[in-house]
């Protein structure tokens, strides 16, 4: 079961037409709110890691929310390579090794710049993730096209970051 996770892990970052990992961004804020000083120190990177994840002290949005709820108990572990300078992709994927559900939250797809022909480009796997971000099914669509053709037809509803 890991290795099929691992695997599918690996798969998604060869075909990513995602935008950057959720895990990138939050490594990258909390790096960004410390003093050059404390960088290297690792109970002060925990406790910044802390202080992000508290909702009371910083707004987050859902996806960053879920990445603060994986890394929680395995902040030692990202505390580490974050301490060693580490840039913020390859510590995501070194704690991906401790939780790989890590690599699976993603910002949305951004489709307002994409031509109708770019979609038929994509696999049905992200397809159909675009209409479940918009909150729409597709439940009698069998065919390639039929996805397509849906994600065109709802390109007028806004997709955003919060559920």
């Amino acid at each position: 079961m890991c290795f099929v996770e691992v695997w599918f892990c690996k798969v998604l970052t060869l075909f990513d037409f995602f935008e950057p990992k959720v895990c990138i961004k939050v490594i990258e804020d909390v790096r960004a709110r410390m003093e050059k000083k404390d960088l290297n120190k690792k109970d002060k990177i925990e406790a910044a890691l802390g202080d992000y994840c508290n909702p009371d002290k910083t707004k987050l949005t859902q996806r960053e929310k879920k990445i603060c709820y994986y890394i929680d108990p395995i902040k030692r572990d990202v505390a580490q390579p974050f301490s060693l300078g580490m840039p913020a992709d390859r510590v995501c994927k070194r704690i991906n090794k401790s939780n790989p559900e890590i690599c699976t939250v993603k910002f949305p797809v951004k489709t307002a710049n994409l031509e109708p022909k770019d979609f038929s480009k994509m696999r049905v796997k992200q397809l159909k993730s675009i209409l479940a971000d918009r909150g729409v099914e597709c439940k009698n669509c069998l065919e390639k096209s039929e996805f397509v053709k849906r994600v065109e037809e709802t390109m007028h509803l806004d997709v955003s970051d919060e559920f």
